[in-house]
């Protein structure tokens, strides 16, 4: 059945058409042409009226839709679709532009459901359903796992879009497939996900691995404080790494500088004082983050599982070394199980991970900033360089895709866009993702809740998708703070008549 016309100037990569109906933005739609059949994405969409046309008063706005009832040509339906290829290629995965434009008169028409299932929804291993195409709901929307392990992943939205709800989607998907994922949960959002094969870990830092800045970072010694960090570097020496007792070790070597009459020392006396204070408060306060006899944390990461590390309890600056701190380990440790793997002579085992990870990082304009260093930055943007050569996927999510490092960003192979409305947010995405047009991008702020923009290598070609809900995910939802303050008003209530009755009571007994 003919949807109408390619009208205009016609370009290889996109072509104007005028219909018989208004299409929707994401609808897919054919054009035959002598090389073969083209499919093609409707990105913009408008509807015009003849009878409207220099409308300047009601009178005549209510004339006109008197005119517009009676006239079946007043309407123009207009559409901008960019061609994504040919369909026989499409099939294959491939995705190849005509040389020739489409001749302005060809005509289009939809596809059949079996040429969108074969492409949007391929029954090949690896792939796994997260939804359905936003305009052809009987089609599956399926993505490729192993390309978001190999080539990463962005998940970019507005809060309470569905970001967490698609993280934990694919970390479903993933666990029934018995692989390891790793979600450092800054919000405490993940740790009630119930699902099988799941791993919450409480993160902890170990004291003796890090270096005397991250030390500093984590003792929450302040930016700028040079001499203090200088006093802490001289104090946190090999012996104390090493020292049974760790934090008096350090309190020792502290109390040495303070106690010392080196002329040189003496000046950074009163600093070392400061160090002292700052070190005894770090023991109480930080208590039960920072363990000097956890061991080594990467143990607890359990391979083939979804490993939950729960970072909440952490300040930003403890979460930043941290992360890097894993991130690190576990690059090292996927690079020596896949040098081993590759060695042809045989040498005793050092890793702990024999299958590839998949590690993500909510919040990411946190710890991967656009404005400034961090260590987990450092880490992160070495993953996305490197990690596809160990199996170490990396899946950045932000809501702030503005803020989040473009180098990093870019690195990312594939990427599922929801609401967007801030233009710096909108100008970022375009600038990391080639393959979305600034007609898709356009339409980012008309989402709804659980719609995405699916690009990259994880997909045959880009999609208009809603995502499943996952029925597993406990928290993450918006809480309703009316019934929060109902509930409060009844304990409130609850309270009162309480008190009022011990009042009687000890009135009686006087």
């Amino acid at each position: 059945m003919s949807l109408g016309f390619v009208i205009g100037e016609s370009k290889p990569t996109i072509v104007t058409a005028i219909t018989s109906r208004a299409l929707s933005v994401g609808e897919y739609i054919k054009i035959s042409t002598d090389e073969g059949e083209i499919l093609g994405l409707v990105e913009r969409s408008s509807v015009s009226s003849a009878a409207f046309t220099d409308v300047r008063n009601f009178d005549e706005a209510s004339e006109s839709t008197e005119i517009a009832e009676l006239n079946k040509r007043d309407k123009t339906f207009t559409a901008h679709i960019g061609i994504l290829g040919f369909l026989k290629n499409l099939r294959k995965g491939q995705s190849i532009i005509p040389a020739i434009p489409p001749i302005p008169g060809t005509e289009i028409t939809l596809p059949s459901e079996q040429d969108l299932k074969e492409i949007f929804s391929p029954e090949k291993e690896g792939w796994v359903s997260i939804g359905n195409l936003l305009r052809n709901k009987s089609i599956d929307a399926k993505v490729n796992l192993d390309k978001i392990v190999s080539r990463h992943l962005g998940i970019l939205a507005m809060t309470g879009m569905g970001k967490s709800n698609l993280v934990s989607l694919i970390t479903k998907q993933i666990s029934k497939l018995k692989g390891t994922v790793i979600i450092f949960d800054y919000h405490n959002d993940y740790t009630s996900l119930n699902i099988p094969r799941i791993n919450v870990i409480d993160a902890k830092i170990n004291p003796r691995l890090l270096d005397a800045d991250q030390l500093s970072e984590v003792l929450e010694i302040r930016d700028g404080a040079n001499v203090q960090q200088r006093v802490l570097r001289m104090a946190f020496t090999k012996h104390v790494k090493e020292s049974k007792e760790f934090w008096s070790k350090l309190e020792n070597e502290v109390e040495f500088i303070v106690n010392s009459e080196d002329k040189k020392l003496k000046e950074i006396r009163t600093s070392a004082y400061r160090v002292q204070d700052i070190i005894e408060d770090a023991q109480r306060r930080f208590e039960d983050i920072l363990d000097p006899d956890m061991g080594d944390p990467i143990s607890f990461i359990k391979e083939g599982r979804t490993n939950i590390l729960n970072i909440s309890e952490l300040s930003e600056k403890q979460a930043n070394v941290a992360v890097a701190f894993y991130l690190q380990q576990l690059l090292k440790d996927r690079k020596d199980a896949s040098i081993a793997r590759h060695r042809k002579t045989k040498r005793e085992r050092n890793f702990r991970f024999n299958s590839p990870i998949f590690v993500i990082i909510e919040e990411a304009h946190v710890f991967i900033p656009k404005d400034h260093d961090t260590s987990a930055k450092y880490w992160a943007a070495k993953i996305a360089r490197e990690g596809r050569k160990f199996g170490l996927g990396l899946g950045v999510v932000s809501q702030r895709p503005r803020s989040v490092d473009l180098n990093v960003l870019s690195q990312m192979g594939s990427f599922a866009i929801m609401k967007i409305i801030q233009e710096d947010d909108q100008r970022q995405i375009a600038s990391a993702t080639e393959s979305t047009s600034r007609e898709l991008i356009a339409q980012l702020t008309s989402l709804n809740v659980g719609d995405a923009v699916l690009v990259g290598q994880w997909t045959n070609l880009p999609s208009l998708v809603h995502v499943e809900e996952v029925k597993e995910k406990v928290m993450g939802a918006d809480q309703s703070a009316v019934n929060a303050w109902a509930k409060a008003e009844k304990m409130n209530e609850v309270a009162v008549e309480s008190t009022q009755g011990l009042v009687q009571k000890d009135l009686l007994l006087d």
